[in-house]
């Protein structure tokens, strides 16, 4: 091994890099808390998973109180909107875009851990190789439309969850999907109106993709106009899991502060918000909330259905969320 480096010397080199990105995630975080904790306005950040060029950028939302819901007078309007409802929410942070392709398949296709393995290194304390990965879809994911910088589609929640927690401990930092709530008061950005560009539904081809200028197919994130809060493709684009159990009736017996309805183990029904490239202006309202179904995964072939891939929800992708006040693991 005179002109090489052992199997060890590997292993310690990178197990204490992965030390090291640790204590700077820790750093930046701890700095970030003094800044909130003097007052000072947080910053976003660009994330960055380690051992990839892969980034991606966070931005954060302030807390505060909203009218969570609709009104009964708001064109497209359904009963699951309301009753309206104030909601106050402590801030956090939130994905400026959904979740790309190059992201998710980092953690779904990555061949980091076959490298690993493959030169003998053991690093305990990347808990990520531990994590469970989605299995082989039967067919084309990106249904032929790219990868790369395109959103995700066709996953199922169980593994925008499992994605979420393979990027914490990839991290060090608790990433999730956002609640109901969290959701729709970043989608809104201050806004009281039925999209966060206003009440006109015939301006949601400027602001959004959806099913009247898309071409029946989601497009690369960002190329529309942001909200308010700097938010790409909040209307429009794919449609977007969030962490809740679907309800219709939630809201009239919700909590009034940071709510969130717990799904548990179940498998449906989860709630999706946002509207996709696929629906038509309504649906792609602040407000606008849809439940997943079994149907999502009709032409699924295999017997049990995949706990990872829906074949009919080509629509449906997601963002994630980081707490601002969570140190970091």
């Amino acid at each position: 091994m005179a002109h090489g480096k052992s199997t060890s010397d590997l292993s310690r080199r990178a197990a204490l890099k992965f030390a090291a990105g640790l204590v700077a995630t820790a750093l930046v975080i701890g700095l970030e808390m003094s800044r909130v904790a003097q007052g000072a306005a947080p910053a976003p950040y660009t994330e960055s998973i380690p051992n990839t060029k892969v980034v991606f950028e966070m931005v954060p939302i302030p807390a505060g109180t909203f009218t969570m819901g609709s009104p009964s007078s708001e064109a497209g309007r359904s009963n699951d909107e309301g009753p309206a409802h104030p909601v106050t929410l402590k801030a956090f942070y939130i994905g400026a875009k959904e979740v790309s392709w190059d992201e998710y398949d980092e953690f779904a296709f990555s061949q980091d851990l076959l490298r690993k393995r493959k030169l003998g290194l053991t690093m305990p304390a990347d808990a990520a190789d531990a994590m469970s990965r989605p299995t082989p879809p039967y067919a084309d994911e990106s249904w032929g439309w790219g990868k790369e910088k395109q959103p995700v589609i066709g996953i199922t929640q169980y593994a925008a969850v499992h994605y979420c927690q393979w990027l914490s401990a990839r991290t060090g930092k608790h990433y999730r999907l956002p609640t109901e709530a969290e959701w729709e008061y970043a989608a809104r950005a201050g806004t009281t109106t039925a999209y966060s560009f206003g009440d006109d539904m015939s301006k949601a081809e400027v602001y959004a993709w959806l099913r009247s200028n898309a071409g029946e197919q989601p497009h690369v994130g960002g190329l529309k106009p942001p909200n308010a809060w700097g938010l790409f493709d909040m209307h429009g684009n794919v449609a977007e899991w969030t962490g809740d159990k679907y309800d219709a009736a939630y809201y009239a017996t919700a909590p009034k502060t940071n709510p969130f309805d717990d799904p548990g183990a179940a498998l449906y029904p989860h709630a999706v918000r946002g509207g996709s490239w696929d629906d038509d202006a309504p649906r792609l309202r602040s407000a606008a909330r849809r439940t997943s179904m079994e149907a999502w995964s009709r032409r699924d072939p295999q017997n049990p259905k995949s706990l990872w891939w829906h074949t009919d929800a080509t629509f449906v992708g997601f963002r994630v969320v980081a707490e601002m006040d969570n140190p970091p693991r």
